[in-house]
């Protein structure tokens, strides 16, 4: 089921009170243009059926990305180097969770368990790049070298779809945005397990950190 919800009338009162406009970015040049899908994994997408639904979303962005040579980059959690080994981000397992759900996270999170694996249903092709991370945004040193692959493509803009919406795609778009990336959050190809925190995540990113736009308005702005 997909979410249901719009940007409340004090979110783009306060947006069109700031800058004067209601998207900062009129289009995307193609050749300057990365879409990023994240951590759309099994563990997270499998049985949460808001994530099921935008996976037609995230194929059709994909598509068109492609044809105008858009580079496609799934970015994936990994919380160990394999299934068994320590984890990667130990403060997180040790405080965040339960002993039992730490394990879990951490287990199915890892190469080799199912969980780790991209949804089945997305199209991935063999010319996309998939790039991993251990926090939640792949731009804080250390966590990926998404950055790195981002600059010698000459990307300067950054499409973000995936999930959690309030989570770790909200997270990688105000950090791409902060290191200078013009930024665009997909709000029907974004998805979070409750319809409160998929707003919270649009709601708190529109208003500071970049532009939030339904999938065939981003498909038409790629340029």
């Amino acid at each position: 089921m997909p979410h249901n919800v719009k940007i409340p009338d004090y979110v783009i009162e306060r947006i069109m009170s700031k800058r004067g406009r209601l998207n900062v970015y009129d289009g995307f040049e193609a050749a300057k243009t990365a879409f990023l899908v994240i951590d759309m994994q099994n563990f997270y997408v499998a049985e949460v059926d808001t994530a099921i639904s935008i996976v037609p979303n995230i194929n059709r962005i994909a598509a068109t990305c492609r044809e105008k040579g858009v580079p496609v980059i799934w970015v994936i959690m990994r919380c160990a180097e394999k299934e068994g080994a320590p984890s990667q981000w130990q403060l997180y397992h040790d405080y965040f969770f339960t002993e039992s759900k730490g394990q879990n996270h951490l287990s199915k999170l890892s190469p080799g368990n199912p969980g780790y694996e991209i949804y089945p249903d997305l199209d991935v092709k063999d010319g996309d790049r998939i790039v991993t991370k251990k926090r939640f945004s792949p731009f804080i040193s250390g966590a990926s070298d998404l950055h790195e692959v981002l600059q010698n493509l000459g990307a300067e803009n950054l499409i973000v779809a995936g999930t959690a919406t309030n989570m770790c795609s909200e997270s990688t778009a105000r950090d791409a945005m902060m290191l200078d990336y013009k930024v665009v959050m997909v709000e029907d190809a974004n998805a979070a397990r409750y319809d409160d925190d998929h707003l919270a995540g649009l709601t708190s990113f529109y208003q500071s950190f970049g532009d939030v736009r339904k999938t065939d308005d981003v498909i038409a702005m790629i340029k």
